[in-house]
């Protein structure tokens, strides 16, 4: 049994969404279109091999910025079906349109989501009142709980400590995917309320939960899923110097996975493994035969195989 660390605050039903949760490729056939049967194998795989309490689908390691409402809507639809009775089906919703956001959380409930991740909007660069106006009707559209997903250098505009703080005040806003990288901002908002944060950047797990995290939104969790979710229990259980020696040995997957924008390598690596992945669309480019060979190496280092 683990248990909470004392210095956390109580939080109840503290996970909604479990410990680790991997955002999850979209595999495509050879030509490019959407494999439904593949998404489903590859669900079946996170869930059951790589112990995923939760999928994150059409994030941007989803190729959510290629991806057509229908395929989307068709994406949850068959994953929910396949793996939603034994892990929570978190949907990417974000767009920096508030109506289309709307539109794509309304039909990810409909097709079966059992949450939301919205990122926050992005190019246009709104002001705080702006992402404050944004989060609260998207989370006002349907019943599904919410992950706000704070990542500014993909964004351009942080979500501000005050306005996460505000934000925190909605019944269905309850989670954040801290991909910001300041954990001193991430200290004061826990500080003031019960968000769940969970970090949205592989290596910086371990830190996030020191400062009150509960879990991870992983892209390297394809591969390193069983490990990284021993290092959470472990810091959970108060065992830190397993889930250091943990976070240690999983580092140079954690980062190498980074190499290049995510899903190209993940995608590499799935299909190294014979599991399903194929090509990604444009304007991302499949990895080179040099990136799939560094990634080789990458695994080696964390001590996991990627067949040749």
């Amino acid at each position: 049994m683990t248990h909470d660390h004392p210095a956390a605050p109580d939080r109840g039903a503290s996970r909604p969404f479990g410990r680790l949760l991997t955002a999850m490729v979209t595999p495509f056939t050879p030509d490019g279109s959407l494999d439904l049967d593949g998404a489903v194998r590859l669900a079946q795989h996170l869930v059951d091999e790589q112990g995923n309490d939760a999928l994150v689908l059409n994030g941007t390691t989803g190729e959510s910025p290629t991806t057509s409402d229908a395929e989307k809507e068709a994406l949850i639809r068959a994953v929910a079906e396949a793996v939603g009775d034994r892990a929570r089906i978190v949907a990417g919703v974000g767009t920096n349109d508030t109506r289309h956001t709307i539109e794509l959380a309304v039909s990810a409930e409909k097709a079966g989501a059992h949450g939301l991740l919205v990122v926050t909007p992005y190019y246009n660069k709104p002001p705080q009142s702006g992402l404050l106006r944004h989060f609260t009707a998207v989370a006002d559209a349907t019943g599904l709980p919410i992950m706000l997903y704070d990542i500014p250098h993909r964004a351009g505009t942080a979500i501000a400590t005050e306005t996460m703080v505000k934000l925190a005040e909605h019944g269905r806003i309850v989670a954040v995917k801290d991909a910001k990288g300041d954990l001193t901002a991430t200290s004061w908002v826990l500080s003031r309320c019960d968000l769940a944060y969970y970090s949205g950047e592989d290596s910086l797990t371990l830190p996030e939960l020191a400062v009150g995290g509960v879990g991870l939104v992983g892209t390297s969790t394809h591969f390193t899923g069983a490990l990284a979710k021993q290092m959470i229990e472990a810091y959970d259980a108060g065992e830190t110097a397993t889930a250091l020696s943990l976070h240690r040995r999983l580092l140079p997957l954690f980062t190498g996975i980074f190499r290049t924008q995510g899903v190209i390598l993940v995608k590499a690596g799935l299909a190294a493994k014979g599991l399903p992945a194929g090509p990604v669309r444009p304007p991302l480019v499949d990895a080179t035969a040099d990136e799939l060979a560094q990634l080789r190496a990458d695994c080696a280092a964390a001590g996991l195989e990627l067949p040749e």
